[in-house]
């Protein structure tokens, strides 16, 4: 890969991983108030589900957590909180808002985890499991903290998302699609499933007691 294509990749995963940082701050402040936390505590489940997938990934890989390396992430953070306050009267009625908030963040971080794995040589299905922890990861802290079932661990299609943009990740790196083609069609095929997922019902299969024994 020639230095322009370096420079070009790593000013698209900086802006994945600002981008997803914000909407999944967003997400995690509107969990927080459906749950009527006040201000303090609806910052800490922002905070948690806009680094908590990113840190554990980067600590798996032994890299320093992507969110102390620059300020930028904490401030998008801050700003996301901000943007709920001025506009709290609006987005109250946009019910729909959070869910996209939260697939754009699912996908955006998805991808920012495959890049980052494969920008160390990770085999591919480590580099898928990274991209679903980075996506899913800080959204299990958060539910967690609010005392909900994670959402992977329910019947929605949520971290299956990631995986099958995970997989169509790779596939395109291997055949060297370029990056921005490549994003772009995973960030897609990520939301698109979410979306279609939400539209007709679609789920997992449920596991039930009574098919174990």
């Amino acid at each position: 890969m020639i230095e322009s294509d370096i420079e070009w990749a790593t000013t698209i995963h900086r802006v994945i991983e600002m981008v997803g940082t914000f909407a999944f701050a967003i997400s995690g402040l509107r969990h927080a108030a459906a749950k009527h936390f006040d201000w303090f505590g609806g910052s800490v489940c922002a905070v948690a589900v806009a680094i908590g997938g990113g840190t554990i990934r980067d600590v798996m890989l032994g890299l320093t957590p992507f969110w102390m390396t620059s300020s930028i992430y904490i401030i998008c953070v801050l700003l996301a909180q901000v943007f709920v306050l001025v506009f709290a009267k609006y987005v109250k009625k946009l019910d729909n808002a959070w869910f996209v908030f939260d697939t754009l963040g699912l996908a955006l971080f998805t991808i920012a985890g495959m890049q980052k794995a494969l920008a160390l040589y990770q085999p591919f299905w480590v580099a898928i499991i990274m991209g679903c922890i980075t996506g899913s990861a800080g959204g299990v802290i958060r539910d967690v903290l609010l005392n909900n079932i994670p959402v992977i661990f329910r019947k929605e299609i949520y971290a299956m998302a990631s995986i099958i943009g995970g997989f169509l990740y790779w596939g395109m790196h291997e055949l060297g699609i370029s990056v921005s083609i490549t994003v772009f069609t995973c960030f897609c095929t990520i939301c698109l499933i979410r979306f279609l997922a939400m539209k007709y019902h679609l789920s997992l299969p449920v596991l039930k007691g009574d098919k174990l024994n």
